[in-house]
């Protein structure tokens, strides 16, 4: 047998792009860094098995195999639960930078302490369906050969496990969703396009900016999207960041200083919160990116 390296070095390079996105989906879906690194080990053994010329979506296939392993893990926790301590879920999630476009969704879908623990309490199978569709976009029609169970039916799951998360007053929004309301809200206040601000904000939308004078707050639609395009200037040449999970703009002074910190609360498609601080003193209390 001929071995082509060639063919064997692409199919390793292109599980280590994906790598950081599997490691999100395992660990999301089972709580665990331990778990989450196992699982995506035996996703790259499964796979080292196969042909890989004759997958037609490899990033696909991955994550399907890494979501049936996942849910192995999860089922044998449910039928032996005094075998699981884990590993502890994170004391919070720190700012992250957007890195390379394949690092997107694992950056983008990171969740906060809250969601995670409310994560715990749905069964497999909810678990499986939020997690895939809600947080990585995956079609219910390959969520439900997964589980064994027909498209409707996956559907089913995945609205009893977000109603179960909104019960919490965690926003169920698709990852990609959030980002796409929060580029609409900076490309219409960079054109001062207000009938565009008004359709992704919530009418009761709350802007709160600190600065070094002080906190200044103002409530409502209308008024914040009068106000938009002066925190749009700065934040069209930052850098897309989250922050505890949230969506969010870093920028910078020219001598790399950072100028400023946006972060957005998207709830149904809307944005209910915006958080800017301007404040050198607070600004040097987080822990953010660099520049470069």
């Amino acid at each position: 047998m001929v071995i082509d390296a060639g063919r064997t070095n692409s199919v390793a390079e292109t599980f280590e792009g994906q790598r950081d996105r599997l490691r999100a989906v395992a660990y999301r879906m089972l709580g665990s860094h331990a778990d989450a690194e196992d699982v995506v080990q035996e996703a790259w053994l499964r796979l080292s098995r196969q042909d890989a010329a004759v997958i037609g979506n490899l990033a696909g296939w991955l994550t399907t195999v890494v979501g049936r392993i996942s849910l192995d893990v999860l089922r044998s926790r449910q039928a032996r639960p005094e075998a699981y301590y884990g590993d502890g879920l994170p004391e919070s999630d720190r700012a992250d930078s957007g890195s390379a476009p394949e690092d997107d969704v694992a950056l983008a879908d990171s969740v906060g302490l809250a969601l995670l623990v409310v994560l715990e309490s749905l069964k497999p199978g909810e678990r499986l369906a939020f997690v895939l569709h809600d947080l990585f976009a995956v079609p219910f029609d390959e969520i439900g050969r997964i589980l064994g169970k027909s498209t409707d039916a996956t559907k089913m799951l995945a609205s009893r496990a977000r109603k179960k998360v909104q019960a919490t007053g965690q926003p169920a929004v698709a990852g990609e969703v959030r980002r796409e309301v929060v580029k609409a809200f900076l490309k219409a206040a960079r054109h001062g396009d207000l009938e565009g601000l008004l359709r992704v904000l919530d009418p009761g939308v709350r802007l709160t900016v600190d600065t070094p004078d002080g906190q200044v707050v103002v409530l409502g639609a209308t008024k914040v999207a009068a106000g938009a395009k002066l925190s749009a200037a700065s934040a069209a040449q930052g850098r897309e960041v989250l922050v505890d999970g949230r969506p969010g703009v870093v920028s910078w002074h020219d001598d790399g200083a950072l100028l400023s910190v946006i972060t957005f609360t998207v709830v149904d498609g809307r944005i209910t919160d915006i958080a800017a601080v301007t404040d050198p003193a607070k600004l040097a209390a987080m822990e953010l990116p660099s520049p470069g």
